[in-house]
């Protein structure tokens, strides 16, 4: 006879119920790492779906991710001619708000260069832009189908390819139009702001062929840092491999949302220790003559002990399950990524048979100290 399983078929309900909440915070703590896992995918996704080598940027900046970057648009053309290189393109990012049926989306529009590196990669649907003007490529979350018209700025687009988890750090979705259409969105005014900056500067002349950033891709066995070392001696540029780039992006971004989910990960797992900790020690105490008709019969300390380790044991794993269950059968309904990776999984289980060890010392401690002569008393 199972004594842990014949103490829970006595309080069914109440353990019961205790596994449906305890459930929803270990659902939640799961939840919170799946979301981390999804802004580090989220936040690099953009970058490395370049499939760029080394970011070229203005001289003493980080990039467009991390301050503002300007560059003339021929320093593509300067940085193609360099040894090494097997391809180079002009990129230009902004974020902007568009009205479409009837809503305001905030987008990252990102200009480049047909058929060079950083325009739209990874397509789920529909085609490439092939035509110089007004095709524009959207990741799903923007809400855009295929053949839709959205308006930027002061031109109309039409969507002719989707992509899928393009997205910006910030959650923005992405839409990639041509570089050419970029720099209008950019610094296209309207009619009156036209009028006013012509009356502050006249006769005034405002390149429009600026850029963000330059990607470089390099020819195998060329080396990124030495090459971004090159272009920094005499070009008066800056420049980042991939991976500096990246951490970059992970600093600011990643590293926060780090510290911030591990903070209520761990405070979630402490609230989940005190609630099987109470919960194991209630029910140590209703059983109280129980264990002490068991000692007086001459039952051993391991079979209480393992009595009340088998009831917290038995409390958390179902509680994992069941919440794991849960959170995998709504991972498509949350607003940021979800991404649930096997691992984060399997250390979360063992966090929690280390919960319920902890827990299940406060009911094995009052056990132990339960006198076996209150067995007789009435």
């Amino acid at each position: 006879m199972n004594l842990a399983l014949k103490d829970i078929r006595h309080s069914l309900g109440r353990f019961l119920l205790t596994c449906v909440g305890l459930s929803l915070l270990l659902g939640i703590v799961l939840a919170m790492v799946g979301i981390y896992r999804g802004l580090v995918l989220e936040s690099l996704g953009l970058a490395r779906a370049a499939g760029a080598h080394v970011w070229v940027v203005e001289g003493g900046t980080r990039g467009p991710f991390a301050e503002s970057s300007r560059l003339p648009g021929d320093t593509r053309d300067i940085v193609a001619a360099q040894w090494g290189v097997a391809a180079a393109g002009a990129v230009a990012y902004q974020n902007v708000e568009a009205t479409h049926r009837g809503a305001t989306k905030r987008l990252l529009v990102v200009g480049a260069e047909i058929g060079r590196p950083g325009e739209a990669t990874g397509l789920v649907a529909g085609r490439p832009i092939i035509r110089s003007r007004y095709e524009a490529v959207a990741d799903r979350r923007a809400g855009l189908d295929l053949g839709e018209r959205i308006e930027l700025g002061r031109d109309t687009f039409t969507i002719v390819g989707l992509t899928e988890n393009m997205v910006a750090s910030g959650g923005d979705p992405v839409v990639f139009i041509t570089l050419r259409d970029a720099q209008k969105l950019q610094f296209d005014l309207t009619p009156s702001a036209a009028r006013r900056e012509a009356a502050r500067t006249p006769g005034a002349i405002v390149s429009t062929n600026t850029v963000n950033a330059v990607l470089v891709r390099l020819l195998p066995d060329v080396d990124g840092a030495q090459f971004a070392q090159t272009i920094e001696r005499w070009k008066q540029l800056s420049a980042l491999t991939q991976e500096q780039q990246e951490n970059v992006l992970a600093r600011p971004v990643i590293e926060r949302a780090r510290r911030q989910i591990g903070l209520f990960t761990s405070l979630l797992l402490l609230v989940s220790t005190v609630i099987i900790g109470l919960i194991i020690y209630t029910m140590t105490l209703d059983k109280k003559k129980s264990i002490a008709t068991l000692k007086l019969i001459g039952a051993p300390d391991r079979t209480i002990v393992g009595l009340i380790v088998q009831q917290a044991l038995g409390l958390g794993l179902i509680s994992f399950a069941v919440g794991a269950v849960l959170i995998n059968s709504a991972q498509g309904y949350f607003p940021r990524r979800l991404v649930l990776e096997p691992a984060d999984a399997g250390t979360l289980f063992a966090a929690v048979l280390v919960v319920c060890l902890l827990a299940s010392s406060l009911g094995v401690r009052t056990a132990l100290k339960i006198d076996p002569a209150s067995a007789l008393a009435g």
